[in-house]
């Protein structure tokens, strides 16, 4: 049975689906961020001429960061949004993690998202650190960015990151998956029709739903690192996380992937107050230290 704390994130979601389309985007991410605890031990520093967060934990380690891509559809989210969540996050692995806002649809299309993450991961790069010690990290939207991002990067031959998680991946912008179907009284928030009309905005009026650089699900995964994919049980993207860790199992990746009953989309904003969204962290940290040379 879900955890009362957990049910949270349900009502978040079916206050969403009443309120209907959000317009006001600052309160949005305020609303989304009441959902996580401020994790204890954390810093966080504004990037310089970057709209970008460093968020560093007590005893981080320096030299090894999670690059994170927040959700919102491509529509919503920010630093406000998502910075307690990979606080979290970057706690429980021990290092630095570096919060991007993402360009926001209809103003910024695609490719505009994958532009900027790639931007943001040379950046990183160029201030010495290492790729085998990047791990890239997102939820969503963010999610499927993580793997975009990952075949832009190797187009434009830059080293790929150690390592990719994916909480809750958005990658099939044409919604064909069964369990939009199967989830529809089940998801709080979500149905087929929303999600297409969310394609449709951030794709812009020439962007193709099977552009690989937009649904990795239509991409070459060969060579990646390996993709670690949670989502929630309840939640209509249940066939898109089976799909990406089908295509990247396809290609000889490396991946692992959880469901968690009765949970919705992207229940880890729950994070200090839900257990299971803190057993899905551990689980994340747990498995990434080791892919980014950090040992207990």
């Amino acid at each position: 049975m879900a955890s009362k704390q957990s049910e949270a994130v349900r009502r978040h979601w079916a206050a969403a689906r009443t309120a209907g389309e959000q317009t006001d985007r600052e309160l949005g991410d305020h609303r989304w961020a009441e959902l996580t605890t401020e994790p204890a031990g954390v810093d966080y520093l504004s990037v310089r001429d970057r709209s970008a967060v460093w968020i560093v934990p007590t005893d981080a380690a320096p030299d090894r960061v999670l690059l994170c891509m927040h959700g919102g559809g491509f529509v919503s989210g920010s630093r406000t949004s998502h910075r307690k969540l990979f606080g979290h996050l970057a706690a429980a692995v021990g290092a630095r993690a570096l919060l991007f806002d993402c360009p926001l649809a209809p103003e910024h299309v695609h490719p505009a998202q994958v532009d900027t993450a790639i931007d943001t991961y040379r950046w990183l790069l160029d201030q010495g650190i290492a790729p085998e010690h990047v791990a890239f990290t997102g939820d969503s939207a963010g999610g499927g960015l993580t793997i975009t991002a990952q075949l832009r990067a190797r187009s434009l031959g830059l080293p790929l990151p150690a390592a990719a998680m994916a909480i809750s991946p958005w990658v099939d912008l044409e919604a064909n998956g069964a369990s939009y179907d199967t989830n529809r009284d089940t998801d709080a928030f979500f149905h087929r029709d929303l999600v297409r009309g969310l394609a449709r905005v951030f794709l812009g009026p020439d962007g193709s739903p099977r552009d690989p650089l937009a649904n990795p699900l239509y991409g070459d995964l060969t060579g990646l690192g390996p993709i670690y994919v949670q989502v929630g049980g309840d939640e209509v993207l249940v066939d898109d996380a089976h799909l990406l860790a089908e295509r990247a199992e396809q290609a000889g990746v490396e991946v692992r992937i959880d469901v968690f009953p009765q949970m919705q989309h992207t229940f880890q904003m729950a994070a200090g107050r839900a257990p299971e969204a803190d057993d899905a962290i551990r689980r994340l940290a747990s498995w990434v230290r080791p892919l980014l040379g950090l040992v207990d």
